[in-house]
């Protein structure tokens, strides 16, 4: 949240210089102020596990956020019970005719799939197109991030040759971005993938901003200019234990994965992991609902994605 000081004292221009978000008295007293609409598309088959782990990213602020739960129609989800589903969750012939403030679209285990083979993409590609006239601002995570810089922007994603898997030291491109407000010049970020994005397809796009990224594995968080568009390739939302699960349950299923970089203590899949990016992943959620949600977004609901 802000600090309020009066207009004119001098310390405001100081303060913004250093990337500290600062209300003056006028913008507090003419602000209108009520519930933000953040509506999640939950893509992983694990969903209560995804939906608590981003409620949990969520809650940590002093916004008051209503959450509301997607799921795709034309994909059957096998990991939950149908009953979690018709209770918690809604599709998108309910939302269509509606507005929200924030929308997050999850990852999905399907990148090494080409876009249009996934059975959902249809009705994926209809909800982003509804996104830029019903959502304010919309974050997309993982295989979610690929999917929407292909379908706004044209980007294709590229097969890595080994799987990103592990905890990675990152680097601001740009320490200026609200997006980034408090992290640290060289932070850790969680990596689950087999495919990227890569850098020089982002920057010849105009309307494509770089955030942050690894020497190790590439391309972290990238923006759109007018700030409408996040894309984080990374899982911020992961719990501590989240690698060591798909690391074990790839082990089980004969796929001999690698370890995990940087994540069990000496690489040591015995040993409980420690978890490095907690604060950078709180950091990342809390700033893009304060500053690009609750900031801009209008006061009347049904102007979210018009203005």
């Amino acid at each position: 949240m802000p600090i309020r000081i009066p207009d004119a004292l001098p310390a405001t221009a100081e303060l913004e210089s250093e990337n500290i978000f600062v209300m003056t008295e006028f913008r507090a007293l003419h602000q209108d102020i009520r519930p933000l609409r953040v509506l999640i598309l939950n893509l992983m088959p694990t969903k209560i596990a995804t939906e608590t782990q981003i409620m949990r990213k969520l809650s940590n602020t002093p916004l008051q956020v209503e959450v509301e739960l997607l799921r795709t129609r034309t994909h059957e989800a096998t990991h939950v019970s149908k009953n979690h589903l018709e209770t918690f969750y809604r599709t998108f012939d309910d939302v269509r005719d509606e507005h929200y403030d924030g929308l997050i679209i999850t990852g999905a285990p399907v990148e090494q799939m080409p876009f249009e083979e996934v059975d959902y993409w249809p009705e994926l590609c209809d909800i982003m197109a509804w996104s830029t006239t019903h959502v304010h601002s919309t974050l997309h995570i993982c295989w979610g991030a690929q999917a929407g810089l292909y379908y706004h922007y044209g980007i294709q994603k590229h097969d890595l040759p080994a799987k990103a898997s592990g905890v990675f030291e990152h680097v601001l491109v740009k320490p200026s971005s609200p997006l980034v407000r408090g992290l640290d010049d060289r932070f850790f970020a969680v990596h689950s993938r087999n495919t990227e994005v890569r850098r020089s397809d982002v920057e010849a796009v105009p309307e494509l901003e770089v955030i942050a990224e690894s020497p190790q594995v590439g391309l972290y968080i990238v923006k759109s200019t007018d700030s409408r568009r996040f894309f984080v390739f990374g899982h911020p939302e992961y719990d501590r234990d989240t690698l060591k699960l798909e690391y074990e349950r790839d082990v089980a299923a004969g796929l001999n994965p690698q370890v995990p970089e940087n994540y069990f203590p000496d690489d040591d899949p015995t040993r409980p992991p420690l978890n490095r990016w907690r604060s950078q992943a709180q950091l990342l959620y809390t700033n893009w609902l304060n500053y690009y949600v609750y900031q801009t977004t209008p006061y009347d609901i049904e102007r979210a994605g018009r203005d």
